[in-house]
């Protein structure tokens, strides 16, 4: 699925390759560097961004999760992943985790695009209720409300941003089966 911008093209990774985990760890960096607080703190070296996403392409190779990707000319500039590997009474559900643009792809669409080509895999895979959690009031948090994801609250201080600050989380839901 191809966002606004022509040159972009979204798909799905069933396995990750060396030079795909190689640049999604540079995603990764430059979103953490960039102030995201998605579970890492400042300096995250690259020999821990590779491990994270080694981990993510046992999982995805596992089929415990699927990992979407956006590419630009200058190789990937965005991710998402939809987590399966849920207790047995969650069949319908999936998390969605780690939803990162690079800096460079910002404001292009990317994020929406992403997210939509999610619910489309979930959709796929059986799956009709989505959960996410967002930092309270940041830009995916406006981002989720706009595409129509329902906000079930905000939990105070539930995180550290990568500097060390406290931020709150707010936790959301997407019904696809309605």
């Amino acid at each position: 699925m191809p966002d606004k911008d022509a040159d972009i093209v979204i798909r799905t990774l069933p396995r990750l390759e060396a030079s795909h985990i190689a640049q999604l760890a540079e995603v990764l960096i430059d979103c953490v560097e960039g102030g995201a607080s998605v579970s890492f703190m400042l300096p995250l070296t690259r020999e821990r961004a590779l491990a994270f996403w080694t981990k993510v392409a046992a999982g995805a190779a596992a089929g415990e999760r699927v990992v979407l990707i956006a590419e630009d000319a200058h190789g990937i500039c965005g991710t998402v992943q939809l987590i399966l590997d849920l207790p047995e009474n969650q069949p319908h559900r999936a998390d969605v985790a780690k939803m990162l643009v690079h800096r460079r792809a910002r404001r292009r669409g990317l994020g929406e695009a992403l997210m939509r080509t999610a619910e489309v895999e979930a959709k796929k895979r059986g799956r009709t209720l989505l959960v996410l959690d967002a930092v309270t009031g940041g830009d995916a948090s406006r981002l989720y409300e706009r595409l129509g994801w329902i906000k079930v609250g905000d939990v105070p201080r539930f995180a550290l941003m990568p500097d060390g600050a406290e931020c709150g989380t707010t936790y959301y839901y997407r019904d696809l089966g309605s």
